[in-house]
């Protein structure tokens, strides 16, 4: 981790005034992808401090990954891309590093997740489908996924859709996982932007228990990083026998479009206990509660709370 992770340019990794960052790389890579200049093209080495994935597979099939311990990667640990029927099981993956996710499927397939730890410095997965001009053009969903048997501690979110999510993703089902840890700040959350696009549908998460989290058990957001022109749909989202010991700020958060508000979110058969509050909403459509107690008493609708 000495090698790479003060890169990101943040003091606390042990970056100084003087040292060389990844900031002005970064920007110019995401220049090049708004330009639609060619992949083969984006050429970054010695002085650029972009840092790599652990371990990323491309447009490969059949892949097992089993039965390993990573830590402290440089950015991702595992990071499939474009590629179809993988399993992930009995991971212990331990990294609390800038940008330390703990398994970032993208733009693929029937993926496998299976009895695996995450204590990781960023969300612990994260579904992803490609950046804005990248992912739009390829035009392929992340799709088919089961998650099941994990425990989470540290991590932004437990299970996670973005944010370059602009190819979509859909049918997913996470279940019979455990979560808990004062840094953990959401058990759900799925985060895409206008300048991303894409459609995120079709999400079932059931049988999860949760000791501690810190932000929101469930967030929905369609404002993470910049706006443009291409809207985000979310729509289909089911939430089932999610039982919270001590919540953070909120139980659910959605901050979404008017014209583009999250649709069919049902939470059914859940507890939530000690949170701050219970709503921070905005715009959704045909939103179900069924046997939803937050804080002690049953709550029936989620309401909008903002204008």
């Amino acid at each position: 981790m000495e090698n790479w992770w003060w890169w990101c340019g943040a003091k606390h990794y042990g970056w100084k005034e003087g040292m060389g960052r990844q900031t002005e790389a970064r920007t110019l890579l995401h220049q090049m992808v708004a330009d639609e200049v060619p992949a083969e093209e984006r050429i970054f080495g010695e002085g650029h401090y972009l840092r790599p994935q652990f371990v990323q597979f491309y447009k490969c099939k059949n892949i097992l990954i089993q039965d390993i311990k990573l830590i402290n990667s440089p950015m991702w640990n595992i990071h499939p891309v474009l590629s179809e029927n993988i399993t992930i099981e009995r991971l212990r993956i331990e990294t609390l590093g800038p940008n330390n996710d703990g398994v970032d499927p993208e733009a693929c397939k029937n993926v496998l997740i299976k009895d695996t730890y995450f204590d990781t410095g960023d969300d612990c997965i994260a579904i992803k489908s490609g950046r804005n001009q990248d992912g739009r053009n390829i035009g392929v969903a992340s799709e088919n996924f089961i998650i099941e048997g994990c425990t989470m501690k540290e991590g932004h979110g437990g299970v996670v859709i973005g944010s370059e999510i602009s190819g979509g993703a859909k049918n997913i089902f996470a279940q019979n996982l455990v979560m808990s840890s004062e840094n953990l700040d959401r058990v759900l959350r799925i985060k895409t932007s206008s300048k991303r696009g894409g459609t995120v549908e079709n999400v079932y998460m059931r049988n999860v228990k949760v000791g501690k989290y810190k932000e929101a058990a469930v967030r929905f957001n369609m404002f993470y990083e910049e706006e443009g022109d291409h809207i985000p749909q979310i729509r289909n989202v089911i939430v089932e026998n999610l039982q919270v010991e001590d919540g953070g700020k909120y139980a659910v958060m959605i901050d979404a479009y008017e014209d583009s508000p999250v649709e069919n979110f049902q939470m059914i058969n859940s507890t939530i206990n000690g949170v701050d509050e219970l709503f921070k909403t905005n715009h959704l459509k045909d939103v179900k509660f069924t046997n939803v107690t937050i804080n002690g008493k049953e709550v029936k609708e989620l309401v909008k709370t903002e204008e």
